[in-house]
């Protein structure tokens, strides 16, 4: 037997409002809002616990010091690199540069920071939507 991610956690200050800015990024909705203000978002149509793992917002008092050891890698289902990073910096994600350098045959990646400063990379090949299998391109 092995286990299954079911959902990735954020502390936030502002859960809400972060996980509705992540579900226009994903196209979630979202899943439950509990009484302390944990917010959490899944694919359309899916619970908790569901077969593609769910983001949970839980609210701290302020944001967390220090680089953070995890971050999310986004790939496009419907739209090129160029356009997913178009779409990404006009709902308010923000270029950071973490020593990556320029784009390369080796370096494909954009990182990025969500409204609240957490670090994730858009990669350069597309998947289909809410698949796990190979990237297309």
């Amino acid at each position: 037997m092995a286990a299954r991610i079911t959902a990735v956690t954020v502390n936030s200050p502002r859960p809400a409002q972060l996980a509705a800015w992540w579900a226009e990024v994903l196209g979630f909705e979202v899943v439950e809002t509990a009484e302390d203000g944990c917010t959490e978002i899944g694919p359309p149509g899916q619970g908790a616990k569901g077969p593609v793992p769910t983001v949970a917002f839980v609210p701290v008092p302020g944001p967390t010091p220090g680089r953070r050891r995890l971050h999310l890698d986004l790939n496009a289902t419907d739209r090129s690199q160029a356009e997913e990073l178009d779409r990404l910096l006009a709902l308010g994600a923000t270029p950071v540069d973490v020593g990556q350098g320029p784009l390369t045959e080796q370096m494909t990646w954009h990182v990025l920071a969500d409204p609240e400063g957490n670090e994730f990379c858009l990669l350069a090949s597309t998947v289909d939507p809410l698949s796990g299998g190979a990237p297309r391109t």
